[in-house]
């Protein structure tokens, strides 16, 4: 049974029966008891589930509910129909012409700054206003109706009615304008919503033209701008370019430049008339410096060289033929020698003939040698001369040069200005060419057709957000009810929002049926509950159940007079000697369970007017014995409040296993309290959704003041028809035995 599982699992957690604990101990009830038997929370989803079937119809109501209003709503809904055109988007436009263009062109990390940028422009304001004006949307109050917009208040001049309706209109598109770019493509849907669908096509495809007529727009302004910007500079460049030549003719002639040639490769300008010139004899003199060295070395050679060795003497033709001819006649001389004396005439003849050849080479030797020294002095000379020069033209072009920095810096200031000024040129003319072509990057790829469904409302998309709005309304609906719910229904509530182990759950009779009847069955399901409750009290404190005990409860009439008896009669059926005892001295009534004369009780023997042997009376039920309430005191709390409880407890444990207190109601009433310090354990009766929260955590809180010893409350009244309980049924039916019995008794028939 459930008592019996619980308190098995409080002992294993806490001891028991040794003083109430405080409110705050149970705090794991506030989380929710685990059988783990672990310290960390966890989700029970068990217990969502329990809430849902406790809350069920409130929330099907709330399901219902948004479901019919879902429904309602969107059939009153007008229809809404959405037309698109489908754009094409590139970076650049088709190249017509190998120039480049005025607008700047995206690389790959900046496309998607563009594409963004495009998007923007689809949803700018000046664009709506340009469809506004091209479409005449916003011309007359019928335009409006047209669109489905309401026509502004009359008054004031037109200008104003005509800013009205244009700002009307344009609210009109901006909340009904979709841009809906495709993911992973250049393409972009232009929608327009509108009640017509006409409307909502023309609007469309008004978006798609003027968009493409804007971007050629923006295209041709900005040629226009950079036409007007190149002819204003190429006015300047060339007003400097004019002044910059006069400045440096004027500078030439001043200092009298003269420059020939065409300009260097490096630009910095040309040679001038002084410069050449230098370099002109700077070469000559080289050549002659050569000359005059092989000149030099031919007349030393020459001066200190026997002259029939020079090379120039040797290689003359005229000495080679005189000396052929020396040869001859000193051969012939040399011949004749033999026959004819020196003096002889022809010998003398051939030897005057002989030195006519020595003395003809020897003077033609001598004017090779004079020539030699003649073309070394000419050489030498002209050295001279050249050197001469070039030293004179050395000092002009120096001095040019220094008068040239100016004439320089001048010249490259022309230079720039020229370069500058054929640039813009050029770039005014690809402007020209290029400011008449019509390249555009944008492209309408669908236009809009009037659509045949309308897209809004949607009934299923609209019944589904329907349907979960009511189910989480129905869910926190629930869940506040259940936050705010005071009640105490199942052992649950009991655990969780008051930190008390359960005990016991007492079911709920039958209408009609009396408490004394369902006890005298004992196959009844409140014969049985009670069964666990004795059971749960035996191992409530490691000596079993308490030798005394106190039922008590918030408030009256919660079960706890009938759960005083029935724990009486059960200890008393186990053989234990009991004394059930009429503990309410305020509004008595368990001796009208018992059946006995409520003339002498308790508050006589609490008095001292009478001993313990004379209250105490025999029951019907063997081993019960019960005492009375007796007449009612005017201070019942001083009674109890006296040293004669204390005396009546001893004398009673002498003579009985265990004596049973029905005590009074907890709140408004000091009794309670002080009768639960004195016994050794006490049960607090609950009665399922009837005893509030605040109520029940308030004579907890008394009880603990007065320093009870709390084994544990017990649930009375529990309706396990009306409340689910994780799947436990509470209704403790033996009636599976009897049958078994009338099974057995016609089978022996049979046989």
């Amino acid at each position: 049974m459930l008592g019996d599982n619980h308190i098995a699992d409080e002992r294993g957690r806490r001891p028991q029966g040794h003083g109430i604990e405080p409110l705050d101990a149970f705090a794991g009830g506030e989380r929710g008891w685990t059988d783990q038997g672990g310290d960390q929370p966890t989700i029970d989803l068990a217990s969502y589930w329990r809430l849902a079937l406790k809350y069920r119809f409130l929330i099907l109501g709330c399901f219902l509910g948004a479901l019919v209003i879902g429904a309602t709503v969107t059939l009153l809904m007008t229809p809404i129909y959405t037309a698109e055109a489908t754009l094409q988007i590139d970076r650049e436009a088709a190249r017509i012409i190998d120039s480049e263009d005025v607008t700047p062109s995206e690389n790959m990390m900046q496309g998607e700054e563009f594409f963004q940028t495009q998007y923007g422009l689809l949803r700018s304001r000046s664009l709506a206003e340009r469809v506004i004006e091209s479409l005449g949307l916003a011309s007359s109050n019928e335009a409006l109706a047209a669109m489905g917009v309401e026509a502004p208040e009359a008054g004031g001049t037109a200008a104003t009615q005509t800013a009205r309706r244009r700002a009307a209109a344009l609210k009109a598109i901006e909340d009904n304008l979709g841009i809906s770019p495709v993911r992973g493509s250049r393409l972009v849907s232009v929608g327009y919503d509108n009640p017509d669908p006409v409307v909502a096509a023309r609007i469309a495809n008004g978006f798609a033209e003027n968009f493409i007529q804007s971007n050629l727009d923006r295209k041709f302004q900005s040629s226009a701008y950079a036409r007007e910007f190149l002819e204003e500079r190429i006015a300047q460049t060339k007003e400097r370019l004019e002044d910059a030549e006069r400045q440096l003719v004027a500078y030439a002639t001043t200092q009298q430049i003269i420059n020939v040639g065409e300009p260097g490769e490096s630009g910095s300008g040309t040679e001038s008339l002084t410069s050449n010139n230098l370099v002109a004899l700077n070469g000559a003199l080289a050549r002659t410096r050569a000359e005059r060295v092989a000149a030099e070395e031919r007349w030393r050679s020459a001066r200190t060289s026997n002259l029939m060795t020079l090379p120039e003497v040797l290689q003359n033709l005229t000495i080679q033929r005189l000396t052929e001819q020396r040869a001859l006649l000193d051969a012939e001389y040399q011949q004749k020698l033999s026959i004819y004396q020196p003096d002889y005439p022809e010998m003398v003849q051939l030897k005057a003939r002989i030195d006519e050849a020595d003395s003809q080479i020897a003077t033609i030797a001598a004017n090779i040698r004079a020539s030699i020294r003649s073309q070394y002095e000419i050489a030498a000379n002209q050295e001279r001369s050249l050197q001469s020069q070039v030293a004179g033209l050395t000092g002009d072009v120096l001095d040019l040069r220094d008068r040239s920095i100016q004439y320089n810096i001048l010249q490259r200031e022309l230079d720039t200005t020229r370069t500058l000024y054929e640039a813009l040129l050029q770039r005014y003319k690809e402007v020209g060419v290029t400011g008449g072509v019509t390249a555009n990057n944008i492209s309408i790829v669908d236009v809009a057709t009037p659509p045949r469904k309308p897209s809004k409302p949607n009934m299923l998309l609209n019944m589904a957000l329907a349907a979960l709005l009511g189910l989480g309304l129905g869910v926190l609906a629930a869940l506040i009810m259940e936050a705010l719910d005071e009640t105490l229904a199942t052992p649950d509530d009991v655990e969780k929002k008051l930190g008390v182990p359960v005990l016991g759950v007492i079911p709920l009779l039958e209408k009609g049926e009396s408490p004394a009847e369902a006890l005298a069955d004992i196959r009844s399901g409140f014969s049985e509950a009670y069964y666990s409750l004795r059971t749960a009290l035996q191992f409530s404190t490691p000596d079993g159940a308490p030798s005394s005990l106190l039922v008590s409860s918030a408030r009256p009439a919660e079960g706890k007079s009938t759960t005083a008896y029935a724990v009486a009669l059960n200890l008393a059926r186990v053989g234990k000697r009991v004394l059930l005892v009429d503990g309410d001295l305020r509004n008595p009534s368990m001796h009208r369970v018992v059946g006995v004369e409520n003339e002498r009780g308790m508050s006589n023997l609490l008095s001292g007017a009478t001993e313990l042997a004379a209250v105490v009376q025999p029951t019907r039920h063997e081993n019960l014995f019960f005492i009375p309430c007796g007449p009612l005191p005017p201070n019942p709390a001083e009674l109890w409040g006296g040293e004669r409880l204390h005396q009546f407890l001893a004398e009673a444990r002498t003579n009985f296993d265990h004596v049973v207190f029905d005590g009074p109601p907890v709140l408004g009433f000091a009794d309670a309290p002080m009768l639960a310090a004195a016994v050794h354990g006490t049960v607090f009766v609950l009665e399922s959704r009837g005893t509030r929260r605040g109520q029940a955590r308030g004579a907890l809180r008394r009880l603990q003041v007065g320093r009870a010893r709390l084994l544990g409350a017990v649930l009375s009244k529990f309706s396990a028809k009306s409340t689910s309980y994780g799947g436990y049924d509470y209704a403790y039916d033996y009636h599976y035995g009897a049958q078994q019995d009338e099974d057995t008794a016609r089978k022996g028939k049979r046989g």
